[in-house]
C-alpha cells in the first residue's frame, strides 16, 4: 500500500468515525433529550472512548446538530458542480446554497434542535462548515487553484447565508418561545427568501470572478 493509500484509508477512517459519533448522538438526543446525553454515553454507542470522542468534537452540541448537517454541506457542492456550466456563477451558488438548504433535516430531528437553544446557536454556527466544500467547488467551476478568489468567495457564501439562517430562526431568550417550547420563526420570511436577499449582496463579487461573464464582456 503506497502512502497515498494510507492517507487515504486513514481519512475514510476517521470519516466513518465521526459519522458513527454524531449519529449516535442524534439517536441519544432524540430518545432522552439532547440535556440528558453525555459524552461518554455517545462515545459507548458509538463503539469508541470518550478521548477519541473529544478528537472529533468539542461539545456534545456539536455532534448533535453534525448529523443533520454535515451532509448538507457536501450536498451544495455537489450541487453547484451539477449546475450547467453556461450558468452564471452568481446564479449557480445561489440556487445550489437554496436548494440545499431549504430541504430540511428530519422533522423531528429539526423540531429538538429549534426548542433547544444550545442547539439552535450551535445549528447557525455549523453554517461555517460550507466554506471548505464550496471553496473546492467554486475552484473547480472557475477553473482557479492557484489564488485565494475560491475561499474568500466561499467565505463571504457562508457568511451570507449564515446571517439569512439566524434572521430565520430567532434565537432570542427562552422567554420569547411558545408555550410547547418552540421556537419564534419569522412568519413574515421564508428561509428562501431570506437566503436570496442575503447571498443577494455577495452576487457582485461572485460576478467579478465570474469567467463566463468576463469573456461574454470581452468578446
Amino acid at each position: 500500500m503506497t502512502a497515498k493509500e494510507r492517507g487515504g484509508l486513514r481519512e475514510r477512517k476517521k470519516a466513518a468515525t465521526r459519522d458513527a459519533l454524531s449519529e449516535a448522538a442524534l439517536r441519544l438526543a432524540l430518545a432522552h433529550g439532547p440535556e440528558n446525553v453525555r459524552v461518554d454515553d455517545i462515545a459507548e454507542a458509538a463503539g469508541v472512548s470518550p478521548r477519541t470522542y473529544n478528537n472529533y468534537f468539542a461539545s456534545r452540541e456539536q455532534a448533535i446538530v453534525s448529523a443533520v448537517t454535515a451532509e448538507r454541506t457536501l450536498r451544495v457542492a455537489a450541487a453547484l458542480r451539477a449546475r450547467p456550466g453556461s450558468e452564471p456563477l452568481a446564479t449557480a451558488v445561489i440556487e445550489a446554497v437554496v436548494e440545499q438548504y431549504t430541504s430540511e433535516p428530519d422533522g423531528e430531528a429539526l423540531a429538538m434542535i429549534m426548542s433547544t437553544p444550545r442547539l439552535r446557536a450551535e445549528f447557525i454556527d455549523a453554517m461555517s462548515a460550507l466554506r471548505p466544500p464550496l471553496a473546492s467547488a467554486i475552484a473547480d467551476r472557475i477553473g482557479d487553484t492557484a489564488t485565494m478568489a475560491p475561499a474568500v468567495l466561499a467565505a463571504a457564501v457562508s457568511a451570507a447565508a449564515r446571517v439569512a439562517v439566524e434572521r430565520w430562526v430567532d434565537t432570542a431568550d427562552d422567554d420569547r418561545s411558545t408555550g410547547a417550547g418552540l421556537v419564534v420563526v419569522t412568519a413574515d420570511r421564508t428561509l428562501p427568501s431570506l437566503l436570496r436577499e442575503a447571498l443577494g449582496q455577495v452576487a457582485p463579487a461572485l460576478e467579478a470572478a465570474d469567467p463566463t461573464r468576463r469573456s461574454t464582456e470581452q468578446s
